[in-house]
């Protein structure tokens, strides 16, 4: 009898397990259907399937990015248009894993869990999504980033309401002729599937100066009565700290305009690693931030097993130092707003009932700089345009900005750097912009922001 009873409650015990995870299987399904869906071991969506009877994709001004017509994907009819946004919009794979085509394409295709893709046509809405990026000023930044032939990116977004204004990356393709891909051309298409705004991390050079700067500010009262001298190098902690000339008697503000390194590094050093690691990781360096549903690169900022002379390099932007592009921009603009910083969106408000479906609802907020510390670094960032680099940069507007030139080693070329954001009430607009293996920020990265930021508010100024 005792053998039944254990017999008939082991027989109990598994029912209810199955029937548990019966339930938390067909929950998950209902649930999590549309991630399924799209993912590319589905062979139902997976290649170009779906996307036959997808919906649009329209840029911030109703431009055609998009569309299916008989069956057939087709994209942008300008070129130059279709190969800047290819990050963005993507293209009939899923190789580019954060493009609207990748994460989006269930809703896109108007996937249904009692449908599946094969709701009739009468009970369709719509399905096409629309962006905030402009498309017009994305093909004028690539333009301008990609005739250096590198890898590199280039974001221009709304710091007051987070939506992205331009989002372009290097390397690139046509999505309407994709190529293929093999051992005799993959060089030439090295990390292609990337989107370098959001998914790469690179050394920063002298635009971490902001993150030392920012340190600085809140530790050391009298900052700005302090003078220094460079002399081009000084010998930090058993080796020599370089700068890119000698500077002689400089103080806070010129340093910060002119690039001081020996200034910084000094900085960095009597700051010390905690103080640096803590006004690091208040400005977000070591974190992801949000970007829709997918996150950010996080940059990385560690000196606790550095020495004296590697905590010196550390301020200035090199030792092991690494930023996002998109975390770059979401920090100046943080600046701009007063040390708030908004999350990014390249869906524009309005699309249907997208933005619910995906989770995402309204901008998340990160609070990144003191209040006090973004107005003086505010000071110092428009000064260095101001009094060094001049005010007739960036076609009028009243930018705040600061260049990097990152040496990475392996007989490269520096990464080139230029990150900022405008003061124009009209034009709320941060920017950050990376060219790898070319040269000086300012020669490389510099054309790229200015032609970004003065076409985007071209757009928003005659939008308005």
């Amino acid at each position: 009898m005792k053998r039944v009873l254990r017999r008939s409650t082991l027989v109990l015990i598994l029912t209810i397990a199955f029937i548990a995870g019966i339930g938390y299987f067909t929950a998950e399904l209902i649930m999590n259907s549309r991630d399924w869906v799209a993912q590319p071991y589905n062979a139902h969506i997976s290649g170009s399937g779906g996307l036959e009877q997808a919906g649009r994709i329209l840029d911030r001004n109703g431009k055609v990015l998009a569309q299916t017509e008989n069956g057939v994907r087709l994209y942008n009819e300008d070129e130059r248009v279709r190969r800047a946004l290819l990050h963005t919009v993507g293209d009939n794979s899923l190789n580019i894993s954060t493009a609207v085509q990748s994460k989006y394409r269930s809703m896109l295709t108007g996937y249904s869990l009692v449908w599946g893709l094969n709701m009739p046509q009468s009970l369709r809405v719509s399905h096409d999504i629309t962006l905030t990026v402009d498309a017009d000023v994305c093909a004028a930044a690539y333009d301008v980033l990609n005739s250096y032939g590198k890898k590199g990116a280039c974001v221009v977004y709304n710091y007051k309401t987070g939506e992205v204004i331009c989002s372009v990356s290097t390397y690139g393709y046509d999505p309407q002729a994709p190529p293929e891909i093999n051992e005799s051309n993959e060089s030439e298409y090295d990390g292609v599937y990337l989107d370098n705004v959001i998914s790469s991390s690179y050394t920063p050079g002298s635009i971490f100066k902001l993150v030392t700067a920012a340190a600085a500010i809140e530790n050391i009262p009298d900052l700005y009565e302090r003078t220094w001298y460079c002399e081009g190098s000084e010998e930090i902690g058993g080796s020599d700290i370089t700068c890119v000339e000698s500077h002689g008697e400089i103080d806070f503000k010129l340093a910060m305009a002119k690039s001081c390194n020996i200034v910084f590094a000094e900085l960095a050093v009597e700051l010390g690693a905690e103080k640096m690691t803590e006004t690091a990781k208040k400005m977000g360096i070591n974190m992801s931030f949000e970007f829709d549903d997918v996150q950010t690169a996080m940059g990385y900022f560690d000196v606790s097993k550095a020495d004296r002379n590697q905590l010196a390099w550390s301020g200035i932007g090199q030792y092991s130092d690494k930023v996002n592009p998109m975390q770059m921009a979401i920090i100046c603009g943080a600046i701009a707003n007063g040390g708030t910083g908004i999350a990014p969106s390249y869906i524009k408000d309005g699309t249907g009932d997208l933005l619910s479906l995906i989770g995402i609802k309204g901008n998340k907020k990160y609070d990144l700089v003191a209040p006090a510390t973004a107005q003086k670094l505010d000071e110092v960032m428009r000064y260095t345009i101001t009094d060094y680099y001049g005010d007739d940069l960036f076609g009028g507007l009243s930018v705040c900005a600061k260049t990097g030139t990152a040496e990475v080693g392996e007989e490269k070329l520096p990464n080139a750097w230029m990150v900022g954001y405008a003061k124009d009430a009209d034009c709320p607009l941060a920017f950050a912009c990376v060219v790898e293996d070319s040269g000086f920020g300012f020669e490389y990265a510099g054309p790229v922001a200015e032609t970004a930021m003065i076409k985007a508010a071209e757009k928003l100024r005659g939008r308005m």
